[in-house]
């Protein structure tokens, strides 16, 4: 069984590459998180979840995340995305994460995921005090990505 995670931080890159799949990785690279292999989790930050503005991680490890990420090819395209958590006021609560990708910018991306926040938390019944958001966005030039991610660690 996984041990819960204590940590988090927020991660946001973009990159270009010869080819989509080495400009997602160049990506993972630029947020730190290129080196792991990412477990893609859902919308929950564990209750009690400290943040941290930076997290280092061994290679190889296994990495839980919650992401939302866009590779293009399409030379001139804007692509972004971005992720939130929303946080309640009890630090013994779980919180809600979100992640959006898409064309279009950082800010339409930023608000998307912030809107996602805010209605997660109401169909929940609970009320929200503080919403964290990282967002990125890249006009392709010939294979482009953007990541944005909260990877979840452990003490």
């Amino acid at each position: 069984m996984m041990r819960t995670p204590e940590l988090y931080t927020m991660v946001a890159a973009a990159a270009e590459g010869k080819k989509e799949l080495t400009a997602f990785d160049q990506a993972l690279l630029k947020a730190g998180v290129g080196n792991v292999n990412l477990i893609t989790v859902s919308s929950i930050l564990p209750p009690g979840a400290e943040f941290v503005e930076k997290l280092e991680f061994p290679p190889g490890s296994l990495l839980p995340i919650a992401y939302g990420s866009i590779t293009s090819s399409e030379p001139g395209s804007l692509i972004a995305a971005a992720v939130a958590v929303g946080i309640g006021p009890e630090k013994n609560e779980f919180g809600v994460i979100m992640e959006f990708s898409g064309y279009c910018t950082r800010q339409e991306a930023e608000n998307e995921v912030k809107q996602m926040v805010t209605e997660a938390f109401q169909y929940r019944g609970r009320e929200l005090i503080e919403i964290k958001v990282a967002g990125v966005e890249h006009r392709v030039v010939c294979c482009g990505s953007v990541f944005a991610g909260i990877p979840l660690w452990y003490k």
